[in-house]
C-alpha cells in the first residue's frame, strides 16, 4: 500500500468528519435545560392552574400561557411541558368569565399581573416545589388564538375589549411575548390595529391555519411597531397545531386540515417558543438558534425577523 496515499486519505477523512460534526452541532437546536419535567396543580387568583417546571435548576423565569377560547388547559400539557424543559416555570390557568353574556374559558389581560404576584408568593413558600427557585423579575407570555390576542393586548399596555375587562398596564416583570395562531384582526372584520408593543414579540403561525390565517398573521407582524419581532411559520400546521390533538371539544373547529404530524407540530411550536423567549432573556445559544442556525436546521420552519 502507498503509505503517503493512505495518510492523505486518512487526513481528508478526518477533516471531512470534523467538518460534518461541526456542521451538525452548528445546525442542532440549543439543548434543553433538562430532560425531566414535573407538574402540579395550584390556583392563581382563584383560577385552577397546571404548573410545569424542570426538576433541576434555579432562577427560573415564569411563562404564563394564555389559552385559546374554550380550550381547556389540559389540551396544552405537551406544549407546556416541552417549553418547561428549556428552563421555564410554565403556568397554564383555566380562566372562566362571562363574555357577551356567555360563560366560558376566556383569558384576560389582568392574568399577567396575577401571575407575577403568584410567582413571588410561590418562590417564598417553603411548601412549594418551586421554593427559592423562581426568578421573580422575569415573566414572559405565550398565548394561543384568543390568548394570543390577549398577550398582544398586554404587550401594548392596552385594554382592547374583549381581551380585558379593565385597562391594565403590563407588569414590570414582563420581558417578552410569543404567540401561536393569533393576530389583531378583530372577529373576521377588516379592522386592524397597530401593535405598539413595549417588549419583543414573536409570532408563530401555521401555514394551514384556517381560523387565524397566515395573511392575517402577516398583517399583524407588519403592523407591529416595536422590535425585536419575528414571524415564524410552521409548514402544514393548522390552528390546533399547538394542542395535544385536533379540534379540542368545546373550541371552534378549524375547517382547514393539518398536513403536519401533530406531535411534530407541537414539539416544533414549543421549541421555537422557548428559543425565542430565551433569546430575548439574553441566552446567547438561543439567539444563535433563532437568528442564525435554527431556520436552516428545521425543514418545517421559515423565519422572518427584525433583530
Amino acid at each position: 500500500m502507498n503509505v503517503t496515499l493512505f495518510r492523505s486519505w486518512k487526513q481528508r477523512a478526518a477533516v471531512l468528519s470534523a467538518a460534518l460534526l461541526a456542521a451538525t452541532f452548528a445546525a442542532a437546536p440549543a439543548a434543553a435545560a433538562t430532560s425531566t419535567v414535573a407538574s402540579y396543580t395550584t390556583t392563581i387568583n382563584g383560577d385552577s392552574a397546571d404548573v410545569y417546571y424542570p426538576t433541576t435548576g434555579n432562577r427560573l423565569p415564569v411563562a404564563l400561557f394564555l389559552q385559546g377560547a374554550n380550550v381547556d388547559k389540559s389540551h396544552y400539557s405537551t406544549y407546556a411541558s416541552t417549553v418547561a424543559s428549556y428552563g421555564f416555570v410554565v403556568a397554564v390557568p383555566n380562566h372562566t368569565r362571562s363574555l357577551f353574556g356567555v360563560n366560558g374559558l376566556y383569558p384576560e389581560g389582568a392574568q399577567a399581573g396575577w401571575t407575577a404576584d403568584w410567582a413571588e408568593a410561590e418562590d417564598d413558600n417553603p411548601a412549594s416545589p418551586l421554593f427559592d427557585r423562581i426568578n421573580e423579575n422575569d415573566l414572559v407570555l405565550a398565548g394561543h388564538s384568543f390568548g394570543a390576542a390577549t398577550a398582544l393586548s398586554i404587550s401594548a399596555g392596552l385594554c382592547v375589549i374583549p381581551f380585558c375587562a379593565i385597562a391594565n398596564l403590563a407588569p414590570s416583570e414582563l420581558e417578552a411575548v410569543v404567540t401561536y395562531g393569533g393576530n389583531n384582526v378583530l372577529y373576521g372584520t377588516d379592522l386592524v390595529l397597530p401593535v405598539l408593543n413595549t417588549v419583543p414579540v414573536g409570532y408563530i403561525q401555521g401555514t394551514a391555519d384556517g381560523v387565524a390565517t397566515p395573511d392575517e398573521g402577516q398583517t399583524t407582524y407588519h403592523l407591529t411597531a416595536g422590535t425585536p419581532k419575528a414571524y415564524i411559520t410552521v409548514a402544514g400546521a393548522n390552528h390546533y397545531g399547538i394542542t395535544n390533538g385536533q379540534n379540542p371539544a368545546g373550541a371552534l373547529p378549524d375547517p382547514s386540515a393539518q398536513t403536519l404530524n401533530q406531535a411534530t407540530g407541537v414539539e416544533t411550536t414549543a421549541r421555537w417558543s422557548a428559543q425565542w423567549l430565551l433569546a430575548q432573556l439574553g441566552s446567547s445559544a438561543a439567539r444563535k438558534y433563532v437568528y442564525t442556525t435554527g431556520d436552516a436546521a428545521d425543514p418545517n420552519v421559515t423565519v422572518t425577523y427584525v433583530k
